[in-house]
């Protein structure tokens, strides 16, 4: 998953050697392609588009809200509608981090138990609704995290993006009109109020560190009166009303049926529509293609040569890719400035005018490019975006992502080796853009592309800077770029990497791009099968 969703996996998904109980609408269904190690669980399978052709978020999050009153079992029913979905990219957000920050003296009264938290007011309905319906858009966000014990939100607070799903879930999730019309299915969890009660008591007094008297206390002072005043009203506003929570499989299962039917409405099939678009305008004013001087010519003889060597493809891309992202650095912002040499002279030059320079590679092969980023940007950031292509639908799909914080105000030179549709060009600036980078801050780089991938990234964000080495007329039937690089190169480009410092053995059944997920911090060299990558 991206950075932001990969630690909330173990909570919603059931331990490894559960049983797990099959829905109706999954007795048919292979289970999920999961990698699970002892501390987390990571879905193989990857995001497919949630915008269109032209770059355009097409569709939106399918949002469940849950609503029931406290220890209903909410939390019970999310977990079983995940289990029984078995769809990725699932996100569970819960009303609890969006209690308000208390003042010095709510917080005395909360120590005492006399604080009311089962009230409308308790909750920040205005940060709520913000974040659910920019998650709902396909935005990354940002999740307080509310520590019960001090009743205080963490100094840090939790990234979220990418969601296909998202099971909100809360005492008050009915309460709210601005919140109501985000919500595409409404839930309601009744359990009898002796049931609650019990498990509020062995909550509060485990989890979060309360006394029995103080829990019965607050209890009977303010959670019983608030769900019959706020929360049991709501009840008619629900769907669906789900009788004793977790343990009602049919409710689930009608569920999880409607979930699926929406989710197949919404599919869609950009790759397709870009290799049938007929690209007949000329070449974009946002393209530039370094100069072809007989230097750059005589390196493009080299690595275009099928007769060239292995190592001699590798020495010859890399300094073609040095010249590519020296050119591409010309396009970076400046501002005029004065300095003193040391002969005491003033000299009038020109200096980066920018906050920062932040490198993303598609992987895998965006990462042959980073060696020639970081030679000429000292301390440059690096992030990278897994997209891969499903073999089934020819969509690309995103696989997982790891971007430095506070992207949004760097200028990103988003470098992949070669574009051919574009595909997964546009897939990598959707996902840059939903974490709020400004269009006309991307620059793609790219070696070699073809015109098809041009147009496809220029026609969708027409504000974004392409840069290459050169652009190929043609696709083959497999959507190489024709007359495209050397034989060498979808073999070689895993020697620039520096997966060298340990060696593991990688089941054969699984794909590579599962293992690089756990790769992706380290140095590493990979087999599978006996073949080295």
């Amino acid at each position: 998953m991206y950075g932001s969703g990969e630690d909330s996996l173990d909570r919603l998904l059931p331990p490894a050697g559960a049983p797990r109980r099959k829905s109706a609408t999954s007795l048919s269904k292979t289970e999920p392609p999961l990698l699970r190690t002892g501390t987390r669980t990571i879905y193989t399978a990857g995001r497919p588009p949630w915008y269109d052709e032209h770059g355009a978020q097409s569709k939106e999050a399918f949002v469940i809200g849950l609503c029931g009153g406290s220890a209903s079992g909410k939390t019970t029913v999310a977990n079983k509608i995940i289990e029984a979905l078995d769809v990725p990219w699932v996100v569970l957000l819960s009303m609890d981090s969006f209690y308000k920050v208390l003042s010095p003296e709510e917080q005395a009264l909360a120590a005492k138990n006399d604080y009311n938290f089962d009230h409308p007011g308790a909750f920040d309905f205005e940060l709520l609704v913000s974040t659910l319906r920019k998650l709902k858009q396909g935005k990354s966000v940002k999740i307080p995290v509310y520590d019960f014990t001090t009743h205080r939100r963490h100094k840090d607070w939790k990234n979220v993006y990418g969601a296909s799903v998202i099971i909100f879930e809360g005492i008050m999730s009915f309460a709210d009109k601005e919140l109501l019309q985000l919500l595409d299915m409404k839930i309601f969890v009744d359990a009898d109020s002796d049931i609650r009660l019990v498990r509020r008591l062995r909550r509060d007094i485990t989890e979060r560190g309360r006394d029995i008297e103080g829990v019965i206390k607050q209890y009977n002072k303010f959670v019983k009166p608030a769900f019959e005043q706020y929360i049991e009203p709501t009840m008619r506003l629900a769907d669906i009303v789900v009788p004793r929570g977790g343990g009602n499989m049919v409710a689930i299962d009608l569920i999880v049926q409607h979930v699926h039917s929406q989710l197949e409405e919404r599919e869609l099939s950009v790759r397709a529509l870009l290799a049938s678009a007929q690209q007949t305008q000329p070449l974009p004013q946002t393209l530039s293609v370094l100069e072809s001087t007989p230097q750059v010519r005589g390196l493009h003889t080299i690595i275009r040569n099928k007769e060239t060597s292995r190592d001699e493809f590798i020495f010859y891309s890399k300094r073609l890719m040095r010249l590519l992202i020296e050119h591409a650095l010309t396009f970076l912002p400046s501002q005029p400035c004065s300095i003193q040499t040391p002969q005491g002279h003033e000299y009038e030059g020109c200096s980066y005018n920018g906050k920062g320079i932040t490198g993303v590679s598609i992987l895998r092969a965006g990462e042959t490019m980073e060696p020639a980023l970081r030679a000429v940007c000292k301390d440059v950031r690096i992030g990278k975006i897994l997209i891969q292509t499903n073999l089934d639908s020819g969509e690309p799909e995103l696989h997982y992502l790891r971007l430095p914080k506070d992207i949004s105000e760097d200028h990103v030179i988003l470098m992949d080796s070669t574009v051919s549709t574009g595909a997964a060009a546009m897939m990598a600036v959707r996902v840059l853009l939903d974490h709020e980078v400004q269009e006309d801050k991307i620059m793609l780089v790219s070696l070699l592309m073809a015109e098809l991938g041009v147009h496809s990234v220029a026609y969708a964000f027409p504000k974004v800077k392409i840069i290459t080495t050169a652009v190929d007329k043609g696709l083959d039937d497999f959507l190489h770029v024709i007359p495209g690089i050397g034989k060498h190169f979808h073999a070689s480009f895993h020697s620039f990497m520096s997966f060298t410092s340990c060696k593991f053995r990688w089941p054969a059944f699984l794909p590579v791009h599962t293992f690089y997920l756990k790769c992706l911090g380290g140095s590493f060299s990979l087999e599978s099968g006996g073949e080295n990558f």
